[in-house]
């Protein structure tokens, strides 16, 4: 038997489960294909568990040095377990409320793995999708209108340097550590690596960062970059850049693993107790059928126009799998924009310069818009504020008073091009920043908003006032 959707979405992640919603809300019958869990990488192996860690160790660094706020806090020791256990219990309840709303809006979820068949008795056009089921039973076949592929990505591994789930992890597996080891190398100082460094460090791990450019989180504005280093290192974390790692020459023994890499034109060797490899994900496009269709894949990833159609136009695709920022918000907002376009409604291209981005680190760091660098490849004649969480009251209130926000405005129109920030809980502010963009805003108009006091926002005002020389604090 076939059982027929408007809509069937492989991948029940943040873009697939959301984009079924929306489906739902606009009564399309919709059925989500999920071999895993529905919630998918962010929920289950990304963002969710990995902040809960980052959280308890925040906490525990705060607690050993909590003297610096008069608190004599004795004996301060960890448990790891209790910090998994606690990280599997939010990730537990958040999967019952994204459970619950698939049931609330009569979506059919099946547990398999969905692959796209070409033309058939079904269905002149690919898109028949047959599910293997995770449960043995025989195969289910469904006919949808509508496929949306969003099946993710998973974490990218170095030739030469597979993982194998004790010595070399990736972050999938460094989430489900029993315990934690003394020492690691990370390979990779992007996001996801500097977000790992910084948990680790106040894990107490000793930690060393290994990465090929020549700066950290390097699509971050250079300004960002530094300033995170510069922090990091003081945290005590060895931060090795310009380093090109040779895969092959890993050594695994007993107690340790080392790794070479070529330096400034020299042979460094790196030894831990386990390399936590962070190099990037890759999307998920084998095995679902793309071969049956005619979907275009290019570096990897599948490409789509600007309504998220791929060359079948009733085939979409969103989030990881299509590349761009792979970020679990951009991936709910493609899902919606997909859904909506299916549903002939009125829909804007997503601008991708007014999404925020964030890091998770300690300290933390956010930016929305355009770097200094690429403001300037574009040929805008520039103006910028900074100002620092130094002169913020709130931020020594707070014990992190490291970190700025940094405003790059266009000197002829006077319009904001993007902000950066690092410092105290930014990645909770840097949405005001996001609705100046969105509104087209200028820092005058910013710096006329009248931020709270005291608040770590006022940064934000003081900044678009320094764009023109006006910051009262500098």
């Amino acid at each position: 038997m076939a059982t027929e959707y408007d809509l069937v979405i492989l991948g029940g992640g943040t873009g697939g489960y959301v984009a079924a919603i929306r489906a739902a809300q606009l009564g399309l019958s919709t059925a989500v294909v999920e071999k895993g869990k529905i919630g998918g990488t962010c929920l289950h192996r990304g963002c969710i568990p990995s902040k809960a860690l980052l959280r308890s160790a925040e906490v525990y660094s705060m607690a050993k040095h909590a003297e610096k706020f008069g608190v004599i806090a004795k004996d301060v020791t960890l448990d790891f377990s209790k910090v998994q256990e606690r990280k599997q219990s939010i990730v537990d309840q958040l999967h019952k409320g994204v459970q619950h709303l698939m049931k609330q809006g009569k979506i059919d979820v099946y547990d398999g793995f969905g692959r796209i068949l070409g033309p058939s008795i079904f269905s002149p056009m690919p898109g028949t999708i047959s599910v293997e089921m995770t449960d043995g039973t025989d195969n289910e076949m469904l006919i949808p209108k509508n496929v949306i592929v969003a099946t993710g990505s998973r974490p990218r591994s170095l030739p030469g340097l597979e993982i194998d789930g004790e010595r070399i992890l990736s972050s999938d597996e460094a989430l489900e550590l029993e315990s934690l080891p003394k020492s690691v190398i990370i390979v990779g100082g992007g996001v996801i690596g500097i977000e790992w460094a910084t948990m680790m460090i106040d894990f107490g791990v000793e930690v060393t960062v290994v990465e090929y450019a020549d700066r950290i989180i390097p699509t971050e504005d250079e300004d960002i970059s530094r300033e995170m280093q510069k922090l990091l290192k003081k945290k005590g974390i060895n931060i090795i850049t310009g380093a090109k790692v040779n895969a092959e020459s890993a050594v695994i023994s007993d107690s340790d693993v080392s790794i070479q890499a070529e330096v400034k034109g020299s042979t460094e060797t790196f030894s831990a107790e386990k390399i936590l490899v962070s190099v990037g994900r890759q999307a998920n496009v084998e095995g679902i059928g793309i071969e049956n269709t005619d979907i275009q894949i290019e570096k990897g990833f599948i490409q789509i126009n600007d309504k998220f159609q791929t060359k079948e136009s009733h085939i979409y695709a969103i989030g990881d799998v299509i590349g761009g920022l792979q970020l679990a918000h951009v991936a709910s907002h493609e899902g919606i924009h997909a859904v909506e376009h299916m549903a002939n409604l009125e829909v804007e291209p997503i601008n991708y310069d007014f999404v925020s981005k964030c890091i998770y680190s300690s300290p933390e760091a956010a930016s929305v818009g355009l770097t200094e660098q690429e403001a300037k490849n574009q040929g805008y004649d520039l103006k910028i504020g900074k100002f620092p969480f130094k002169a913020i009251g709130k931020a020594l209130v707070y014990g992190e008073s490291d970190g700025f926000v940094k405003i790059i405005a266009d000197k002829k129109s006077n319009d904001i091009l993007g902000v950066h920030m690092i410092g105290p809980h930014v990645t909770d502010m840097i949405s005001e920043a996001g609705l100046a963009r969105v509104l087209d805003a200028t820092p005058w108009e910013v710096g006329q908003t009248i931020h709270p006091h005291p608040s770590l926002s006022e940064a934000i005002g003081e900044a678009a006032l320094a764009v023109d020389g006006k910051a009262i604090h500098s």
